[in-house]
């Protein structure tokens, strides 16, 4: 029986940041108190959540039926083992990013901060309800509330870029979803007579008599509905969004857009159309082969790119497709290490963006070019910046390790030994794009040694944050049994 007192449980994780974020607004004019609220909201969305983990781990799930539109459409709140990996890290990492923010907004003095910590709650508000979407209707209807309070982050400068690439991020995100994932959603709820989530992986939802070719036609339409995910060619506004102020990047990287994107789309192929249907349609595998033209793309464009911020926008669209690819494997290792991607990838990115914003704030440095030397005056920021990297190439002992070598078993037991060398070759554009931001740092020579000397840390309020996401990366690789066991809760 489920405990009708932790299914509320649900209710208040998902409402804690809308009430945080309405208390950020009342209190705008006292920033102490406005941060103190935001950083409360965050705090307890997490605690709440936390507190479910123990019967999530002994093999409990909860359901909350707020209210019914039609038979099989409704606004339902479920928390299972797949929710609660990525609820518990984007609850976590907002904690994280609530006390970044407070030393860079005002360390560089930026305007509207009520407005940008509000939004950003309300951008919480609409992940934690993805997390814990029961079904396609209930997903939608968040993910379309973090398109729409996002928008307010990205053009926040409210420069001619800002409103640009706003209005990139604005058009993609919610235009793929009008014209994509609508459609799908109305084909599915006409062959299933349902938008509930299967309770068992490998069914799915469909019927065995559905049209192949209609059913064929949903799963894409949704594959490339959320675009979120980043994969190619719908990717265009997560490199434009990047002229938001990075504690937003770190957010869009991070925290909850972008793993909005990749849980939507893995929860679709994993919980509605089913490893079983999946497999009969021979989905999977070319899923695998789609998402690796991004995969090595992305990469490629990284290496192109000088702006480091720019480069790091291009490395998350190319990491992004990792997770999908180990879930269309269809094998339960490759599954375990798209769904561990998850977290590895979360405190590796955020750590470098945290650190690319460190970097900004104490030198007004963004070109890796302009960052010869800067690692001796921020060894601690270039330290980390190091960890992050050598996770997201997937070098022992960091978290992106664990996460690739369970990518390249699943390949194996797939017998797919292409995909398996699109990982392999990716990882060396991995490492080809991110040591060249270390060797500056550390061992090239500064072209103006004098500018250089003047630089230091930045404040405690950045870099303490950044320290700690980039211990945790490594302490996700070292210990990576907790996320594990509730990844294996999935295949239960």
């Amino acid at each position: 029986m489920t405990d009708p007192i932790q299914s509320y449980m649900l209710l208040a994780a998902v409402a804690v940041p809308l009430i945080g974020a309405a208390l950020v607004m009342l209190t705008g004019s006292r920033p102490n108190l406005r941060e103190t609220c935001s950083f409360a909201a965050a705090l307890s969305t997490f605690g709440i959540i936390a507190s479910l983990v123990p019967a999530v781990l002994a093999g409990q799930s909860f359901v909350l039926p707020l209210f019914t539109l039609l038979p099989g459409v409704s606004l339902t709140l479920r928390a299972d083992s797949f929710s609660m990996v990525f609820a518990l890290v984007a609850s976590f990492l907002w904690i994280v990013t609530v006390l970044y923010t407070i030393g860079y907004m005002r360390g560089l003095g930026e305007h509207a901060q009520t407005r940008f910590s509000a939004c950003f709650a309300l951008a919480l508000f609409g992940a934690i309800g993805c997390a814990f979407a029961d079904n396609l209707f209930t997903l939608y209807l968040f993910y379309e509330i973090v398109s729409i309070t996002t928008y307010p982050l990205v053009a926040h400068h409210q420069d001619r870029e800002g409103y640009e690439g706003g209005r990139k991020y604005l058009v993609y995100l919610t235009g793929t979803a009008k014209g994509l994932v609508l459609p799908a959603i109305i084909l599915t709820y006409v062959m299933c007579g349902t938008l509930d989530f299967s309770d068992n992986i490998r069914t799915g939802i469909f019927p065995g008599d559905a049209s192949r070719l209609m059913v064929t036609i949903t799963y894409a339409c949704l594959i490339l509905g959320f675009a979120k995910n980043g994969v190619m060619p719908f990717h265009h506004w997560l490199p434009g969004a990047m002229v938001a102020p990075t504690p937003v990047s770190a957010l869009l990287h991070a925290v909850a857009v972008v793993k909005v994107g990749v849980f939507s789309t893995t929860r679709v192929m994993l919980y509605l159309f089913g490893v079983d249907t999946m497999s009969a349609l021979n989905l999977g595998v070319a899923t695998a082969w789609f998402v690796s033209f991004t995969i090595l793309v992305a990469s490629l464009v990284a290496l192109s790119k000088d702006n480091l911020k720019a480069r790091l926008a291009y490395s998350t669209v190319s990491q992004l497709s990792y997770i999908i690819l180990g879930v269309a494997l269809l094998t339960p290792a490759a599954i375990e290490g798209g769904l561990l991607h998850i977290v590895s990838h979360a405190f590796a990115k955020i750590t470098l963006f945290f650190c690319a914003g460190a970097i900004y704030v104490a030198s007004r440095k963004k070109d890796i070019s302009e960052m010869k030397g800067l690692g001796r005056a921020m060894p601690l920021t270039f330290g980390a910046f190091a960890v992050a990297s050598l996770s997201m190439i997937g070098v022992p002992p960091a978290a992106g390790f664990v996460s690739k070598w369970y990518l390249l078993t699943g390949a194996l037991d797939a017998h797919q030994l292409g995909i398996m060398a699109v990982l392999l070759v990716s990882t060396l554009l991995n490492a080809a794009y991110f040591m060249p931001v270390v060797y500056q740092g550390f061992f090239s020579s500064p072209t103006c040694a004098e500018n250089t000397l003047s630089v230091r840390e930045a404040s405690p309020a950045l870099l303490i944050p950044l320290l700690f996401t980039a211990f945790l990366s490594l302490a996700v690789g070292i210990w990576p049994g907790f996320f594990m066991q509730l990844i294996k809760g999935v295949f239960a």
